[in-house]
């Protein structure tokens, strides 16, 4: 998709105190050092500020501490480009006498700028993919099945939308899914993440598409992922493919 397309698809629909293409432009003109934003979390995304982001379970009887939005990112600027970035949940910025806190942001123009931010093939240190994961009312799942079919893309990256098309909320995400499975031109590390992906779902998506790729995706190294998982699933649908597969 051309960035000018990805800019109208979450374009703002109220003025906000910057816009993705104002963060493009704040990095254009920093020569270099670091920009700080924020913006809303979408909602059971908590973290400590350091090492620990999660999603809320709801029916936990306990739960740790874990500090609700925003997202908070730091972006580290060379030569007018960003080269890395640090991504955090909870806790609160270090005063910083040589950071520039751009201020929060509207979700939809952080997502929207992150997501550009992935869509280039060269290096960045650190995930542009995650944080814009966690933005709150941004519907992410198209761009993230462009970022995983992209072949100039690093595939760590490639993987990382995999993971995030995976914990999509969307029923469509599934779908989403199927197709990076049986894309046979695909890089073969980014399809077994997308069967890992399909696992993590929930089970009456995820198990019968598991169960379609043992019985018909021609990958013996795929159809391998999907028994494994099958079997960590304890669904009795998995135990019936089982005792068909040994008869």
């Amino acid at each position: 998709m051309p960035r000018a397309r990805l800019w109208v698809l979450v374009s703002l629909t109220a003025p906000t105190i910057l816009s993705a293409q104002d963060i493009e432009r704040r990095v254009g003109a920093t020569p270099s050092g670091t920009l700080r934003l924020s913006f809303a979390a979408r909602p059971g995304v908590c973290g400590n500020g350091v090492n620990n982001i999660r999603t809320r379970q709801d029916n936990e009887e306990w739960e740790s501490d874990c500090e609700a939005g925003p997202v908070r990112v730091a972006l580290r600027v060379m030569d007018h480009r960003v080269v890395g970035l640090r991504s955090y949940v909870g806790g609160h910025w270090r005063p910083s006498t040589t950071a520039t806190d751009l201020g929060p942001v509207r979700p939809q123009a952080a997502a929207a700028y992150l997501i550009e931010l992935a869509d280039r093939a060269g290096d960045i240190e650190g995930d542009p993919v995650f944080p814009a994961a966690l933005a709150d009312s941004v519907t992410i799942w198209p761009a993230l099945l462009r970022l995983a079919r992209n072949p100039k893309l690093p595939s760590e990256r490639r993987r990382s939308a995999v993971f995030w098309l995976g914990q999509a909320a969307e029923s469509a995400a599934g779908v989403a899914l199927d197709s990076v499975v049986s894309d046979q031109t695909g890089d073969e590390e980014v399809r077994k993440q997308a069967v890992f992906a399909l696992a993590q779902r929930d089970p009456d998506q995820g198990v019968p598409r598991l169960i379609r790729i043992v019985k018909s995706n021609p990958d013996p190294e795929l159809r391998k992922t999907a028994l494994f998982w099958l079997g960590q699933s304890e669904d009795p649908r998995a135990l019936d493919l089982f005792e068909e597969i040994l008869r």
